[in-house]
């Protein structure tokens, strides 16, 4: 990035944060947005409501209770960002996928039993069963860009049948156990009916199993992994089902067509090489064929020895390799998981209240969405200009963060993990560690400005 770039970010995000103004009841909340917000940009170590409040000057109390109990609408705020991207993504080049909506859930290790929806269950983050809470995401990947979209909180059924446990966690009645797949269906809709058009739906094979999720997809274009034991039929007129495994390496359906290879990038990984075959299959329902032919893909990487299963409900006519690009288009998305937990701390949250955790994980989809929509500009991907924030307070924030307020014009910018040192920031002021008390604020704000004395 050059030193112009980087000064537009405060101003950009400013601008970018604007647009939340009225989900929150009082402009002072709006305040408390935006410097939340900017401490998930920032360099903190934990990005949670603590070390925020004290590095932008809040009493730690006030931050807690912005996620708690202010006046403030995440839901609204989440459907803002959707239609922005939407809008976005719209205007972005395609690389020949299309816009692939990605279905993930991520695993976020926790400690005790009062975080909500915390339990002993398969974790994605350790890769073991280990204490800790679920959360369901549904993603936009366009090219290079992705970026998260949706979270929910996966609700296990113990907690659902302990409704008093539920209510000290601030678990609504209304919110009971649903399967992770019905949680994605309804991200889904939920993402359609603010704009955002795929143009392919894939998933790993947890939701491929679930007969209930790919009926519930109906038409939508899919391309998903499913298990291995996945049960189907070569033909429609066949007596007996096989498992995928078995079919791939004993029907001639396979056995009878040469590999073909698939150079897939990876954000961090570098290029991996898979072979894979292709072949019209019926899907298993009741041990019987499905009417609707389709897709079963069998993709292997000879390096790892990994294998893969895929199925589709592309048209007969679509190009096999486009549906090896989208299946593994998951890859992109697992890669925003990570930077988002590493760098915006979607995985920071402690606490043991269920609004809270809803209102810091949308504050996080709405840094990543900030982040993408940048990192499209920089690519040449988007072309337009950002006004400085002309709401009160909205330029409040840690440091440092990205930010940039009347008379400082050297924002302080984490960028790539690494902070742009207080040296190249001469005019900036310091950033009380300590929460100061409200009055003394308030006699500060109203006090005239001083000019500083000069240096010695």
């Amino acid at each position: 990035m050059t030193e112009e770039q980087i000064l537009t970010l405060g101003p950009a995000l400013g601008d970018y944060l604007n647009q939340f103004l009225f989900c929150c009841e009082y402009t002072q909340t709006f305040g408390h947005l935006g410097s939340y917000c900017r401490g998930l940009l920032s360099d903190l170590r934990r990005k949670t409501a603590e070390p925020i409040a004290l590095a932008c000057g809040t009493p730690v109390r006030t931050m807690q209770l912005f996620l708690t109990q202010h006046g403030w609408d995440q839901s609204r705020a989440r459907d803002l960002l959707q239609r922005r991207v939407a809008g976005a993504v719209a205007g972005l080049p395609d690389d020949g996928a299309g816009t692939v909506g990605v279905i993930d859930e991520s695993g976020h290790v926790k400690k005790g039993d009062k975080t909500p929806g915390v339990q002993r269950q398969h974790c994605g983050e350790v890769g073991k069963t280990e204490n800790c809470i679920v959360t369901v995401h549904l993603a936009v990947a366009r090219g290079d860009y992705k970026t998260l979209l949706d979270a929910e909180l996966f609700l296990p059924l113990c907690w659902d049948l302990d409704r008093q446990r539920c209510s000290e966690a601030g678990i609504p009645d209304e919110m009971h156990h649903r399967p992770k797949w019905q949680i994605a269906l309804e991200q889904i809709k939920r993402a359609e009916a603010n704009g955002l058009r795929f143009d392919w739906l894939t998933f790993d094979e947890g939701y491929g199993c679930a007969g209930g999720f790919l009926q519930g997809l109906g038409k939508r274009p899919y391309v998903g992994e499913v298990p291995c034991s996945w049960w189907c039929f070569a033909r429609e007129d066949a007596q007996h089902p096989s498992r995928a495994d078995d079919l791939v390496r004993h029907s001639p359906l396979f056995t009878q067509q040469p590999w073909r290879e698939a150079r897939l990038a990876r954000q961090t990984l570098g290029e991996q090489l898979w072979k894979y075959k292709a072949a019209r299959v019926f899907a298993s329902h009741d041990s019987s064929p499905r009417p609707q032919a389709c897709w079963l893909i069998w993709a292997v990487n000879e390096r790892t020895g990994e294998e893969k299963y895929f199925v589709s409900n592309a048209a007969e006519d679509v190009p096999v390799a486009l549906l090896v690009r989208v299946g593994f288009r998951r890859w992109n998305v697992e890669h925003a998981i990570r930077l988002g937990k590493q760098e915006i701390g979607l995985k920071h949250f402690e606490g043991r209240n269920y609004t809270a955790l809803m209102r810091h994980l949308t504050l996080c989809l709405l840094m990543m969405g900030f982040v993408a929509e940048q990192a499209a500009g920089l690519r040449g991907e988007k072309s337009r200009g950002h006004r400085r924030a002309g709401v009160p307070r909205a330029e409040r924030g840690a440091a440092p963060v990205a930010t940039a307020t009347e008379g400082h014009d050297r924002p302080a910018v984490h960028l790539r993990g690494d902070p742009v040192s207080p040296e190249a920031q001469p005019r900036r002021p310091p950033v009380q560690a300590e929460a100061r008390p409200r009055a003394a604020r308030r006699n500060q704000a109203a006090a005239p400005p001083q000019t500083p004395p000069p240096p010695p």
